[in-house]
This record gives C-alpha cells, structure tokens and sequence, in this order.
C-alpha cells in the first residue's frame, strides 16, 4: 500500500507564517502521497492572496466565510482530504513538522486509530504563565469528569484515521478550538497513542485562548456528561 496521509491546517490571519510552513512540511514530511490543505477562515490580512498564489498540486485551500470556528474548519478540510490517514496542526509554527514523519509511523506500524504530540507540563516551555495554569487546570477537570484518557486532551496536533471521524461526527460538539476532545470523548474503544514533543514559540500572532473558547470549552464538557458518557 502507498503511503498517504492528508494535512488539514485551519488558519487566521496567518500570512507571516504560511509560506515559512510549507517549506518546513516539505523538507521534513517524506512520504510519497500527501496533501495539504489549509482552511482559512476568511483572514483580513494577505493570507487568502498568498494561498491563491501557490501552484503545487498537492496544496490546497479554502475559504470558510461563516462565522470564525476552528472546529468547523477542520471539520471541512477533514471532508475535503484525498486520504484515509489525516494530521490536524496549527498554521502558527507552534507545531513543528519535523514531527510529521514520527506522528505518521507511529500511527501505522503500531496500528493505531490516534496519535498525539502532547504537551509536557513538567515544564512550561513556550506557554504563557496564564495558558499554562489554566491548561493544567482543565485537563485536569476533564479528566475527573469525564475520566482519564490521555494527558493532554487538548492538543492541537494529531493524526488519526479518517473513518474515526466519519464514524463519530455525530456525535461530536462541533464548536470551539478543542477538536482533539471532541474526538476521543465522542468515540469508544479508539487506540490511542501519545508522545511529548516541545511547543515551539508562537510565530507574529496571537494566542486562539480567550474567554469564548473557555466557554465552548465548559459546555462541550456538559455535553460530553449528559449525551456521551
């Protein structure tokens, strides 16, 4: 079977950011069928003219112009993807790609459904003092509500088999910025496998963590409690 893999990359606003990651997917990512596909949500600033100019086959885009939503953007580049094994990461360089090759054989040759680069909260690497804290202090609460699965439930940067998705979407929340929690508190008996990897700084943008993603955050936990679990 040829190796194949789709990359989904939901962006705002990322236009310092886009071209320096397509380099960086291309120099470390080395297998012979894959895709990107960045889902932008309708960006204000150069994003959408730099995307357009782009002409590799295997880089592709779209334009979201409902209301900004990560969830919904990969949840349409998911839908849009060639290939059964897909990478969700985010388009601001706190995701390295040198990870993409680990995350992509991993997934294989341990046969799993997931893989995750989690987050080491040992220490506080790249992470605000604020985000730090407050990521320590929901996970934590996800884990005694709704019990221990992985460390790190809300990271942004996994891979997984696509049938997952079509599987479960139903079930999923659907709203916010935490899609990997969506996944593994939609779905049963998933084989999950994480490893930690180091967050780099976040490149000329600000971070997604404000007060409407702690809100859809709360109430897709209240979800998971009252029609999943």
């Amino acid at each position: 079977m040829n190796k194949s893999c789709s990359i989904v990359i939901p962006i705002l606003n990322e236009e310092k950011n886009i071209l320096k990651l397509i380099s960086l997917i291309l120099k470390h990512f080395k297998i012979k069928n894959f895709e990107v596909i960045f889902v932008d949500d309708n960006s204000k600033d150069n994003s959408i003219s730099i995307l357009k100019k782009i002409k590799k086959k295997n880089i592709r885009y779209f334009v979201r112009k409902e209301k900004n939503d990560l969830s919904q953007s990969c949840f349409l580049g998911i839908k849009k993807s060639k290939y059964e094994n897909v990478i969700i990461m985010d388009g601001d360089l706190q995701h390295h790609p040198k990870y993409l090759m680990n995350m992509y054989d991993l997934l294989i040759k341990k046969k799993m459904d997931i893989v995750i680069c989690s987050r080491s909260f040992e220490k506080r690497q790249n992470l605000s003092i604020i985000r730090f804290f407050s990521s320590k202090t929901l996970i934590f609460l996800i884990n005694l509500l709704l019990g221990f699965k992985i460390n790190d439930p809300m990271s942004g940067f996994f891979i997984f088999k696509k049938k997952i998705f079509l599987k479960n979407k139903k079930k999923f929340y659907g709203k916010g910025y935490k899609i990997l929690f969506d996944f593994i508190y939609s779905s049963k008996k998933l084989k999950i496998h994480e490893f930690k990897i180091n967050f780099y700084k976040r490149k000329f943008n600000k971070s997604k963590m404000n007060m409407k993603i702690l809100f859809h955050l709360v109430i897709s936990i209240i979800y998971k409690i009252i029609f999943i679990n």
